[in-house]
């Protein structure tokens, strides 16, 4: 079984990578899917306002679940087993090359969105995913 590592980030080009998924599931691939999301660090305007770390988190924790809900609705619906994993805090490349480690997957299907005057090539976060993961990284594309 095929473990494939999914970032999400709310976005239609994460939810893309979720249905590219499914379509390989629909051919015969056999997957368990770990959907993951990375919450920007903490300002220092909201750090000064919650005082305590711990809201903080559960803060951070209760949106990227939030933002997970749609994929996982998506993979449960079809029959494929997922996890998820909310990082708090931190940059979203490193995050999501240690979550891919430390869950062994197999994969990381990330979506992109089209390319704008920006954006040639590929977003940091992918770039960084492309350049730096042990695994193979399947970028879908999404239009406009």
């Amino acid at each position: 079984m095929l473990r494939v590592l999914i970032p999400i980030d709310g976005t239609k080009a994460s939810m893309a990578a979720v249905r590219h998924v499914l379509a390989l599931v629909g051919t015969g691939l056999r997957a368990r899917c770990v959907l993951a999301n990375v919450q920007a660090s903490a300002n220092l305007y909201e750090v000064v306002v919650a005082r305590d770390p711990a809201v903080l988190d559960r803060v951070a924790e209760e949106a990227g679940r939030e933002l997970l809900k749609p994929a996982l609705q998506l993979l449960n619906a079809a029959g494929v087993g997922a996890e998820v994993e909310v990082v708090h805090q931190g940059d979203v490349g490193p995050a999501l090359l240690d979550l891919a480690d430390r869950h062994d997957v197999d994969i990381i299907v990330v979506g992109a969105d089209a390319p704008g005057l920006a954006d040639r090539v590929l977003g940091s976060v992918t770039l960084d995913l492309v350049q730096n993961a042990r695994v193979p990284v399947t970028v879908v594309r999404v239009g406009d």
